[in-house]
């Protein structure tokens, strides 16, 4: 299989499981339970992924200039610094520690 056909066939799927999510009856969304879980599932997702490629290199844990650029974001979303001025000062870290070193 090339790479377009798997591109193609993961954009079917994605189309597929997105329309099967409006087939679901909004009832079973009510509940207090599913209501929190399906708030807060996002940010569980993001925040996985986040870590993943902050602490992680192929299968090893490292510690490298994303570390400390991760930390600047952090701080910058605590202070509701606007999401631009997020990016590029943690991107800016990230290229001076690299420089650096």
């Amino acid at each position: 299989m090339s790479t377009w056909a798997a591109v193609m066939a993961a954009s079917v799927a994605c189309l597929a499981l997105k329309v099967t999510g409006y087939l679901v009856p909004p009832k079973l969304f009510e509940p207090a339970p599913a209501r929190r879980t399906l708030d807060l599932l996002p940010v569980a997702l993001l925040t996985g992924l986040v870590v993943t490629q902050a602490f992680a290199a192929g299968r090893a844990f490292v510690l490298d200039a994303r570390v400390p650029a991760l930390a600047v974001a952090a701080v910058l979303l605590a202070l509701r610094a606007p999401f631009l001025v997020v990016v590029l000062a943690a991107a800016v870290v990230a290229a001076l520690l690299r420089a650096l070193t």
